[in-house]
């Protein structure tokens, strides 16, 4: 038995505060984590607040959790004492039914996420199955990793998923969390990349991320000066948008696919599809697989999320931030 901090919320939008609890010792395919930085996503507000009326209290959130391993099961594979190891939003799979073997072990229709229903990586420990304790590769930056294990394996995911191809000219909508990391990715893809925002002050900072291209999402003007020219757009926003706008920036056989959790049912004219053969899609994170070569494309490229870095006591002072609307662009928290 071994007892493990935390920080946990006892209500729909509660404070964290200071938890302990206890996990016997580790067994079978299961491994203990010691966390070390714990990126903060969205999702992690979103559970605490119960907008998707799935949360179960008290919660520990955090699940961008890179550390080492400190405990191994008996039956644990390729994963030993001392490795550093990430941890995203989901913690363990079955392995066994079609979408695992086929190597889509994120669509397993009984994956277990991180924060759903066990505790996070707000805390010192974290447990997950071995498979989905992903080893670092060597030259990578721990203490900038945590956001690849669920924001930027999201992003990575749909341009493979939609075979994205270097000479491609993409839009990314939505320059926050996700869509940073989606222009870097973009970039060291080989693509043109267009970003739209509709925040002037974060211009210069989209440029240097790697956009070509910075477009006022609320301009008509700006809009139309590129319809037809675009292979593939991103979408990262989490709100309802006027998505035959963008739909009319695509070239024929384009593709909007979104990753944004858009919580009402999102408008699309099915014209706007028809003409020009255009395509809608969505996913969410990634496999064990993709997300080991994000992994390594990101240390070849040198492709980080910019962070903010807080101390875990700080935690709700980060998660204020985050509310606020001022992280720049992805929140570390070191443990």
């Amino acid at each position: 038995m071994i007892t493990v901090n935390a920080y946990a919320a006892h209500e729909a939008g509660g404070k964290l505060e200071k938890h302990q609890y206890e996990l016997p010792d580790v067994s079978g395919e299961y491994v203990d984590i010691k966390v070390e930085y714990c990126g903060i996503c969205h999702s992690d507000l979103s559970m605490i607040n119960n907008e998707w009326g799935m949360t179960q209290y008290p919660i520990v959130p955090g699940h961008e959790i890179v550390g080492e391993v400190i405990a191994v099961g008996s039956e644990v594979k390729n994963v030993n004492v001392g490795d550093k190891v990430g941890l995203g939003w989901f913690s363990e799979s079955c392995m066994h039914c079609n979408q695992c073997i086929g190597g889509n072990q994120h669509l397993c229709g009984s994956a277990e996420a991180t924060i759903v229903g066990r505790h996070g990586g707000f805390s010192d420990v974290v447990r997950g199955h071995w498979s989905w304790a992903i080893p670092l590769p060597e030259g990578l930056d721990m203490a900038k990793a945590g956001p690849l294990f669920c924001g930027g394996i999201t992003v990575f995911n749909p341009i493979v998923l939609s075979g994205v191809q270097p000479t491609d000219k993409v839009g990314v909508i939505g320059i926050g969390g996700l869509g940073h990391m989606a222009i870097k990715f973009l970039k060291a893809w080989g693509c043109e990349v267009t970003a739209f925002s509709s925040n002037p002050n974060k211009k210069d900072d989209i440029i240097k991320m790697g956009a070509h291209l910075v477009v006022n999402s609320r301009n008509p003007e700006d809009l139309e000066s590129i319809a037809g020219t675009l292979d593939f757009i991103l979408n990262t926003a989490n709100v309802s948008l006027d998505w035959n706008s963008y739909l009319t920036t695509l070239a024929p056989k384009g593709k909007l696919h979104t990753v944004g959790a858009v919580l009402e049912p999102m408008e699309i004219p099915a014209f706007s599809l028809l003409v020009g053969e255009k395509a809608l899609g969505g996913s969410p994170l990634g496999g064990i697989a993709l997300t080991r070569k994000m992994l390594e494309f990101c240390v070849r490229h040198d492709i980080y999320p910019t962070v903010e870095t807080f101390d875990m006591s700080d935690v709700n002072t980060a998660m204020k931030h985050l509310e606020e609307g001022k992280a720049r662009f992805r929140i570390v928290l070191k443990a």
